[in-house]
């Protein structure tokens, strides 16, 4: 079993390094071995190579049965062409490895309710909702182009495409995945206004006859956005274009109460699969062991689920979570009054320690 770890920049570097302090815990309670091999990729990569995604890194992900990401980023690359940036790293890697479905949810733990942007009434029966967003196609993929006018100004364009092939492989996820929980599938676009979510809608209700078991229904992004703060328990499941799945899964992390507690997978048609934290590298905050740790331990778990069958031990992992959150330990940005604040260090220790008791 082979990762490849691309610890990244910022705290990247540190929540990696409290993700294989767990795997390291997983090998032993288990009796597994995970062959781990670190590579570059972000502005670390542009910093020693010139390129933020070097073919390296590409060639030992590729070779790799998963890949664990902490972040790319930071305001000391902020002014690169964009195809020199940290970000096209991320872009790059989606593609090279074909994982076209990011899978984010967005769980509320209950020791955590009080953390939430909103009233604990809205959130009395608890939050679980997976966001499925469609991640290699669409605008952020699609034809960019910027031209001088005659008069001095610009006019710039982004060019929003998908197939039918393309939509129709993460639709197929969406139904297996949600027929595998609550049988409930929400289907977000803008069909009254985009052509390309006119044919997201034809295609999702062509499919859905293959999945008579499973309640499909239909959103506008608008109204999804306003929904998910006003009743949040109303979804189980939403598939969704490329850029309106990236602005719903940040609108959701802050009703679970911090970007620091969101795992994510990326997965395709083969077994390999990209794992991340939704949140950035938090350059104001990196070296201070102030980040928090818990969701790069969570797509650890997601790692070990989707990518290795190893459900008891991601299961495991989740338990260990809940214990120590139990006990009252916060990270800063999850900190409340009359809980205990540790560090990133301290937090991966303690999850460690829940994990082997």
């Amino acid at each position: 079993m082979k990762i490849a770890l691309i610890p990244g920049d910022g705290i990247g570097v540190e929540v990696i390094k409290q993700a294989c302090k767990v795997l390291d815990a997983i090998e032993e309670k288990y009796h597994v071995k995970f062959e781990r091999e670190e590579v570059l990729m972000g502005g670390v990569a542009i910093d020693k190579t010139g390129v933020p995604l070097p073919e390296e890194t590409i060639k030992v992900c590729k070779a790799s049965d998963a890949v664990l990401l902490g972040a790319v980023g930071g305001e000391k690359w902020d002014k690169l062409p964009g195809h020199l940036r940290p970000e096209a790293g991320l872009l790059g890697i989606r593609k090279a490895l074909g994982v076209y479905a990011n899978l984010r949810p967005a769980i509320v733990f209950p020791q955590l309710k009080s953390a939430s942007t909103l009233k604990e009434e809205a959130l009395k029966d608890g939050l679980d909702v997976l966001i499925i967003r469609e991640l290699i196609g669409g605008s952020y993929f699609g034809e960019k182009k910027r031209v001088q006018l005659e008069d001095g100004t610009y006019k710039a364009w982004d060019t929003q495409v998908y197939t039918t092939a393309e939509i129709s492989r993460i639709t197929h996820m969406a139904f297996d995945i949600a027929r595998k929980r609550d049988k409930k599938l929400t289907l977000v676009d803008k069909a009254n206004v985009l052509e390309s979510s006119r044919l997201w809608r034809e295609v999702v209700a062509d499919i859905s006859k293959q999945y008579p078991d499973v309640e499909l229904n239909y959103m506008y992004v608008d109204n999804a956005a306003m929904q998910l703060i006003r009743k949040p328990t109303q979804f189980s499941v939403i598939l969704t274009e490329n850029m309106f799945g990236d602005i719903l899964s940040d609108e959701a992390s802050m009703i679970t109460g911090s970007l620091g507690m969101l795992p994510s997978a990326s997965l395709g048609d083969g077994n390999i699969g990209l794992y991340e934290p939704i949140h950035g590298s938090a350059p104001d905050i990196a070296g201070q062991d102030k980040a928090n740790p818990l969701a790069t331990i969570m797509s650890v778990a997601m790692m070990l689920r989707y990518s290795f069958n190893m459900y008891e031990a991601a299961d495991d992992i989740e338990k260990a979570i809940n214990k120590v959150l139990d006990k009252g330990y916060r990270t800063l940005d999850i900190m409340s009054e009359g809980m205990t604040v540790v560090g990133c260090e301290a937090m991966g220790d303690l999850v460690v320690e829940a994990l082997l008791d």
